[in-house]
Formats: structure tokens, sequence, C-alpha cells
């Protein structure tokens, strides 16, 4: 997957609608410091654009693997434009998320915008929450992120918390 070439299209077509988003998943934990392999981009964008982007996608060639009203799916049959996934948010996660994001000098000399490291967990303890076979690669970024300097833990684990997943965060500050 050419990663600059990915992001450079959607974010052209985000920003000329005009829609926030922000790079999440293996490439933004790469960005705050922790090196990983990843095959696909994901990015968190406001739950309006969902329809719009949807069809830029599919006029763009990707294939619509999967569709909910927080979570879409998409593959390219060329390996170059890869798989993209997206995280909808509404109006009140969206004003919180986007209002904290930092912009990050990446791919190419890309900006790219990416949600702070307390976000980044959030989105990480919903996905285990989700599906539970993540739980090791998860913990282990959220570990990650928890450690970054600056970074509030409390927040963290009011996440945790918010997410009935108490014992999960207490097994992450015993193993920090």
């Amino acid at each position: 997957m050419d990663f600059g070439n990915v992001l450079g299209l959607i974010s052209g077509f985000l920003d000329e609608k005009r829609v926030r988003y922000a790079v999440i998943g293996a490439v933004a934990i790469a960005a705050y410091g922790l090196p990983r392999t990843t095959v696909d981009l994901d990015l968190v964008v406001e739950a309006s654009a969902q329809d719009d982007l949807i069809r830029f996608l599919e006029a763009h060639g990707y294939q619509t693997l999967h569709r909910s009203s927080g979570y879409s799916n998409h593959r390219h049959p060329d390996s170059d434009w890869g798989s993209v996934d997206f995280v909808y948010v509404g109006a009140e996660t969206s004003e919180e998320l986007f209002a904290a994001v930092r912009i990050h000098e990446g791919l190419r000399g890309l900006s790219m915008p990416l949600p702070k490291p307390e976000h980044l967990a959030a989105l990480k303890v919903l996905a285990m929450k989700n599906d539970p076979s993540r739980a090791l690669q998860d913990m282990a970024d959220i570990r990650f992120l928890a450690n970054l300097p600056g970074v509030d833990r409390h927040e963290i684990r009011s996440y945790f918390d918010r997410h009935g997943m108490k014992d999960r965060f207490d097994e992450l500050e015993k193993n920090s």
C-alpha cells in the first residue's frame, strides 16, 4: 500500500468537503514513536460525511466490505491503494476529539492530523470491548500511549471505566 498516495487522496476529498478527520490505528501509533507493521490506513471521521465518503471511495475503485453507523471497511483491488477503515463519530464525540487533534509531519511530507494519545487509547479500549481478540495488541499500544510524556493516565482510566473494563486498566498499571 502506498500510504502517502492513499492519505493524500482521502484527505484531499475530506479537506475539500471541510470534514474533520484524523489518522488513527497503527499509522498514528507509529507517528507517536512506536513503529508497527500495518497493511491498512485507519481514520476517524465525522459521521455526517459517511455517505459522501463511501460514494467517493467507490468511485475510486474501493469495494465496501462492511458498513455500519460507526464503522466502514474498504478494499481496493490494486494493492497500491490497499485497505482503508473508518470510524465515524457523532457530534459530541467529534467536538471533543477534533478539538484536541495535533498536526504531525508524516508520510511524504503530508501533514497528518492525529488524535491526542488519550483519545487514541479511548478508541483502542472501544475496539477491545467490541472484539476481545484484539486485547493483546491494543493493550500494548495503550501501554505505550499511557507512558508518553504529559499523557493524562486518569483520562485513559476513565475510558476503561466507562466501558466496564476497570480490571484491564488495573492490569495495565500493574505491568507498566
